[in-house]
């Protein structure tokens, strides 16, 4: 796209929370070759071009298998706050004001790498974020979902001693067949504990296992939730309750999840009421950040300004910031299209 786009300088412009988003999935080929030479391990990569060759994918699992490839690449606390600070200065660039982005623990802990390490060095990283680019972070624990709950219950435990750093948990990971209902114990202990619940939902998956996320997860958020359309009463309910979703354009079109991307569902949500917003999910795989999504997605749906301009409200209602905060991003929001309008 050009930069003297009006299209693109106003989703440019607009002040953004980011609440759906992979921190293992913003590893860009140079940090993961990079990382890999620095901690010798060996990937099937001869360079850069091969990285991006890897990057076509058929479904969901045959994009973990390359997720998890990348993820052997971080070793220590450094890599951790590298690969988190390299996002938030590209979120920070994107104008994102608000990055709620998961961390997936499990995915390196099964590999030997203390918890501690992991959530050290992202804190750090996110701290920096908040003092040096003015970007408000909270960081959410996923549990992995092709692993036992009782993997995501330890998990918990060797979390509650970084509690005040950790804002929630949510779910992600394969979908089909480890329905939310697998998780039930371990999200009511992290419940109990203080943490706010989301999961990935209705990606893959039937409209069911939102049902579980909504009803035995009792999320604050559904992550993707495109199934949440084939059932009437869901879709009410989720209207009624304002439950906001994640969307993911370029992650949905790049799994083959919802091809073309003009079929991408967001304008119908906006259409009926309901409280979605645009996120990147695995920038470093997908090929494209927040602004990118938005950008695409409105060119092939034909969003409006107005369209726009409630999907960035929307990510700034539908994050856990505090309520002072939110109503200035808002106001802000409102001058940004009031002084973009041809």
């Amino acid at each position: 796209m050009s930069a003297k786009d009006p299209l693109y300088e106003l989703i440019s412009k607009l002040p953004k929370a980011e609440l759906h988003l992979h921190l293992e999935g913003t590893l860009e080929p140079e940090m993961m070759l990079e990382k890999a030479k620095k901690n010798g391990v060996k990937l099937p990569y001869g360079g850069i071009e091969d990285v991006r060759r890897a990057y076509r994918f058929r479904d969901l699992q045959s994009f973990l298998d390359l997720y998890y490839l990348g993820v052997s690449s971080l070793v220590d606390e450094q890599d951790f706050f590298d690969l988190a600070y390299a996002y938030f200065k590209r979120a920070a660039s994107q104008n994102v004001r608000r990055a709620e982005v998961f961390f997936d623990p499990q995915a390196h802990t099964r590999r030997g790498i203390d918890f501690g390490t992991v959530i050290k060095g992202i804190h750090k990283a996110a701290v920096k974020a908040e003092e040096e680019l003015g970007i408000s972070v909270g960081l959410i624990m996923c549990f992995l979902r092709d692993m036992p709950e009782s993997s995501a219950m330890e998990t918990l435990e060797q979390a509650l001693q970084y509690r005040s750093w950790i804002l929630g948990v949510g779910l992600d990971s394969k979908e089909l067949g480890n329905p939310p209902s697998k998780f039930e114990r371990v999200f009511r202990r992290a419940r109990d504990e203080g943490f706010i619940a989301v999961a990935h939902a209705g990606e893959e998956a039937p409209a069911e296992y939102v049902w579980e996320a909504v009803k035995l997860l009792r999320v604050a958020r559904i992550d993707h939730g495109y199934h949440i359309l084939d059932d009437p009463i869901l879709t009410n309910k989720v209207i009624q309750d304002k439950i906001p979703l994640t969307t993911c354009p370029l992650s949905a079109l790049k799994l083959n999840h919802i091809t073309p991307l003009n079929r991408f569902p967001v304008k119908i949500m906006l259409k009926l009421g309901m409280v979605p917003t645009i996120n990147s999910d695995d920038p470093a795989y997908f090929g494209g950040y927040i602004n990118e999504n938005f950008y695409e997605t409105a060119k092939a749906i034909g969003l409006t300004y107005e369209d726009i301009a409630v999907l960035a409200k929307n990510s700034i209602i539908a994050s856990f910031l505090p309520y002072y905060r939110k109503i200035d991003l808002l106001n802000e929001i409102d001058n940004v299209v009031q002084s973009s309008i041809p």
